[in-house]
């Protein structure tokens, strides 16, 4: 159990931006404030035409339909430690360009807009701050 712990633990520390693109992807800024309805237009991109909830779930928990088998696994938005860990923009630049290593696929361009991503990110941060 205590390996698992750890395990998971050292996932959640992994950044998911290439090191080249680290400081570029942590200088990005949403143009967005997380107001409800901000966060509500977030929360229907992740469930309907953003598709995020077939990895993350419906939740954000990561354990969505298409999760199963995933190495590494989704990434799971309800923990607090996970968003104290990463940046607007880091989490950002995962949306926009996909996470190398992972089945993170760049969603910006083929699926969603960039003012969409950001309102997808504010409803993942929101999930951290349920209790």
């Amino acid at each position: 159990m205590a390996s698992f712990a750890f395990s998971a633990e050292e996932e959640l520390a992994k950044p998911r931006v290439p090191a080249d693109r680290l400081k570029e992807a942590q200088s990005l800024k949403s143009p967005f404030k997380p107001t409800p309805e901000n966060i509500s237009k977030g929360k229907a991109l992740f469930e309907g035409k953003g598709t995020c909830f077939t990895c993350h779930g419906k939740e954000g928990t990561g354990e969505g339909l298409a999760a199963a088998g995933l190495d590494p696994p989704p990434r799971n938005f309800t923990s607090a430690a996970f968003h104290a860990m990463r940046t607007d923009g880091e989490l950002f630049w995962v949306i926009k360009h996909g996470s190398p290593g992972t089945a993170m696929m760049p969603m910006v361009g083929s699926v969603i807009t960039d003012e969409e991503a950001w309102l997808v990110l504010l409803y993942e941060r929101s999930l951290g701050r349920k209790k």
